[in-house]
């Protein structure tokens, strides 16, 4: 990494409709863009988690400018499924997309349920800019652009706000990238997400730290990862 600011990006990896309707609203007090990672296949349903995101949430997403991720079209396990039956998730994920938004790409990507086997990791970072998991902790200096590591909000660590704040605090000293991963925002929230006041606390903190906040094709672009009109470099 060559940044000489700390760098944070927001992500909702399934996109609940709440990530959308109140994770957005919070996002846009304070003026900023998330990555929001879909499996297409979730769109208009009802899933383990809750109510996934409509057509009109996706069109409200991209319209106030957050950046739209693959997650594959099956929400397939990173680690346990077939790498070509993986593969053609991802390609169908993209077709998908392009049914609605045509000519709109995917350009980064986070693997769903578990930490992807090699050959899974091999085959996604054939096919975007970046790709991210969990591992609990931020980015810094040599980084894996086939494994970022994220940071979950969820029943781990939401109610132990100090701890997430540590974190904030660890990335900012460190001039890292830290990318904060939740599901759902709501009062009652699933065992992968967190509540409404606990997550415009944890956005407003990283907004007063002093760190650059983007989506993270937009870090991708300011690291030098990836030309500015989107162009891939060799990152591999």
């Amino acid at each position: 990494m060559n940044n000489t600011q700390s760098l944070i990006s927001f992500a909702f990896d399934d996109v609940p409709k709440s990530s959308c309707v109140i994770g957005g609203e919070i996002l846009k007090k304070y003026g900023l863009s998330a990555t929001y990672y879909l499996s297409m296949r979730l769109m208009d349903g009802v899933y383990s988690i809750g109510t996934a995101f409509s057509r009109n949430d996706l069109d409200n997403i991209i319209a106030a400018g957050h950046e739209i991720g693959c997650h594959t079209y099956g929400h397939l396990d990173a680690w346990n499924t077939n790498p070509d039956v993986f593969e053609a998730s991802i390609q169908e994920n993209q077709s998908k997309l392009n049914e609605i938004y045509p000519g709109k790409a995917f350009m980064t990507f986070s693997y769903p349920i578990n930490t992807p086997h090699p050959k899974i990791k091999q085959k996604a970072g054939e096919s975007f800019i970046c790709c991210r998991g969990g591992g609990q902790t931020y980015n810094s200096n040599i980084i894996d652009l086939n494994l970022l590591r994220g940071y979950f909000i969820d029943k781990r660590n939401r109610d132990n706000r100090d701890s997430i704040i540590k974190i904030i605090d660890e990335n900012c000293d460190k001039k890292g990238w830290l990318i904060v991963c939740t599901h759902d925002v709501d009062e009652k929230p699933s065992p992968y997400g967190c509540t409404p006041q606990l997550y415009e606390d944890l956005v407003g903190y990283s907004y007063r730290s002093g760190a650059r906040i983007l989506p993270v094709y937009n870090v991708s672009v300011l690291l030098g990862i990836v030309k500015q009109h989107g162009e891939a470099l060799d990152c591999r």
